[in-house]
C-alpha cells in the first residue's frame, strides 16, 4: 500500500507549461517592396519576466532571420542576416504598457497581454530588398526569437545568466523558399 502511494505521483501525467517560445507559423512573401517575413509566436512570460516589466524594466524581444543559398561546390552562401527588436516597457505613472519596434511603430496598451500581442504577431517586415535574392534560386531560411538579455540593465544581465526565468528563446525554425 505504501509503495503504491509513493509511485502514484510518478505515474500521473505531468501537465507543466512549456517554457520558452514556439514559432507557430513562418513564411516569406514577395511584395513590391521586397521579401517580407510573416511570422507568429506562441508563448507565455515567466513570472519573473512579468514582475520585471511591471516594475519598469524594459524587455527586448529580438527576431533573427538568416537566408543562405546552398551550393554544391563550397559552403552555403550567406545571403541575408537581419534582425528586428520589439521593446516592451511599463510606465508606472500612466499605468500603460508601451511597445516599440526598432525603427518604426510605437504604440501604448492598457494591458501586458495586449502589448505582447505585438510580439506574438509582429507586422510583416522586409528582410531582403527585391534585388537581393536571385530569382528562381532556392534559399534556406532560419528564424528564431528570444529575449535579448544584452539590452537589459547591467544588474539584470548578471541575474539573467543565473536564472532560468530569464532564458527565454525559441529553437531555430528552418524552411526553404524559392525566390520570385
Amino acid at each position: 500500500m505504501l509503495a503504491a502511494l509513493l509511485l502514484a505521483p510518478a505515474l500521473m501525467p505531468v501537465t507543466a507549461r512549456a517554457e520558452g517560445v514556439e514559432i507557430t507559423s513562418a513564411g516569406l512573401e514577395s511584395t513590391d517592396e521586397g521579401y517580407k517575413l510573416a511570422i507568429s509566436f506562441s508563448f507565455e512570460l515567466t513570472r519573473g519576466l512579468e514582475d520585471a516589466v511591471t516594475r519598469g524594466i524594459p524587455l527586448y524581444f529580438t527576431t533573427d532571420v538568416q537566408l543562405t543559398r546552398p551550393r554544391w561546390y563550397w559552403f552555403d552562401e550567406k545571403a541575408i542576416s537581419t534582425s528586428q527588436t520589439i521593446r516592451i516597457s511599463y510606465n508606472v505613472l500612466t499605468h500603460q504598457y508601451h511597445a516599440a519596434i526598432s525603427g518604426g511603430l510605437q504604440q501604448n496598451f492598457s494591458s501586458l497581454d495586449d502589448a505582447l500581442s505585438l510580439v506574438r504577431r509582429p507586422p510583416r517586415w522586409v528582410v531582403a530588398d527585391k534585388g537581393e535574392l536571385k530569382s528562381g534560386a532556392t534559399y534556406n531560411v532560419a528564424v528564431r526569437m528570444g529575449l535579448d538579455v544584452a539590452r537589459l540593465p547591467k544588474p539584470f544581465q548578471v541575474h539573467a545568466l543565473n536564472s532560468s526565468d530569464w532564458r527565454f528563446t525559441s529553437d531555430w525554425k528552418r524552411f526553404t523558399y524559392r525566390a520570385e
